[in-house]
């Protein structure tokens, strides 16, 4: 044993960057809900940006280390302490065997992601470690973390040292996720349109409770397709704004469902999945058109500030 959960905390699992491939057998993503937070923490601890870490939504858990680690917590502004220490967010910090990891709740923010230099042994399902709940694999046994669950630790640096040591430098998540400003969400348009599609860019959108991995479901104006029509099940994938009935969208996340019935009004540009998966319920999101020359620039530019990243943390290390 290598880490050993005292507290669960609210809903904590195992993920990675998700599982890729499957979804015209019915398996879907799942992984990171914010793959920048993650791929941030990984990078800072000298992972690879997809290797397996923990999922923290909205009160993290307690854990114990038994070997010196090294880590890194990004993401929702989650209080974080070892000991009387409180632990900063972004920055990599090295802990001594037998430290215990408190986390509180999430100050801002929904989700908060520890990183692990090495990662987590976590046996893979279809190439991924990322922990599925409505499909119940793979993870820690298809399911979120229990008090006394144990989790190896793959091989990794163990830091030498007797107490906390935090580094000097740190990420800096702006703007990519700068929780402080309004959620605003660019969206490519969907295959249905919608009677008045103005409605939808000027509506303030409040996050339902009932909001969860599968996705975000939507409160504001009551929306009406253009041309309705018989529901037909058709291809679906996390960021797909859907349309119910009831006139109140859905947008899908990492654990969406592979097939819906629902239209498809529009959807969420790869980009923006991050600021998506930190709104809490009762938060607001604004929609923005975008065009897909415009989504494919921001997630390039998103990719190529995370290699700057792991060049400067890498030079960094050899310096």
């Amino acid at each position: 044993m290598n880490m050993e959960v005292l507290e669960p905390g609210l809903l904590t699992t195992v993920q990675d960057c998700g599982r890729h491939g499957y979804r015209h057998l019915g398996v879907g993503q799942s992984g990171v809900l914010d793959s920048f937070s993650a791929a941030v923490a990984n990078i800072l601890v000298g992972n690879s940006p997809g290797s397996p870490l923990l999922e923290m939504t909205l009160r993290g858990p307690v854990v114990r280390f038994s070997v010196p680690v090294r880590i890194a917590i990004c993401g929702a502004g989650i209080d974080a302490h070892c000991g009387d220490l409180v632990l900063p967010l972004w920055r990599r910090i090295d802990l001594a065997a037998d430290s215990t990891l408190r986390f509180g709740a999430c100050r801002s923010g929904a989700r908060a992601y520890l990183a692990v230099n090495g990662g987590f042994e976590i046996n893979p399902l279809l190439g991924s470690a990322s922990t599925d709940l409505r499909a119940g694999f793979p993870g820690l046994a298809g399911r979120q973390l229990l008090a006394g669950d144990r989790i190896r630790l793959a091989d990794g640096i163990r830091p030498d040292c007797a107490e906390p040591r935090i580094a000097r430098s740190w990420a800096n998540p702006s703007p990519e996720l700068d929780l402080k400003q309004p959620a605003l969400v660019r969206l490519l348009p969907g295959s249905d349109q919608l009677a008045d599609g103005d409605v939808l860019h000027a509506t303030a959108w409040t996050i339902g409770s009932a909001s969860n991995r599968q996705g975000l479901r939507l409160s504001g104006a009551s929306l009406r397709l253009r041309k309705p029509r018989e529901a037909i099940s058709e291809p679906v994938m996390p960021g797909t704004l859907q349309l119910p009935a009831d006139g109140n969208p859905i947008l899908l996340l990492a654990d969406a469902q592979t097939h819906g019935g629902y239209p498809r009004i529009g959807h969420s540009i790869r980009a923006d999945w991050p600021r998506l998966a930190q709104l809490r319920p009762g938060e607001r999101v604004y929609f923005v058109p975008c065009t897909l020359e415009q989504a494919t620039n921001l997630w390039r530019s998103q990719q190529q500030g995370l290699a700057r990243l792991a060049i400067a943390v890498s030079q960094a290390d050899q310096a």
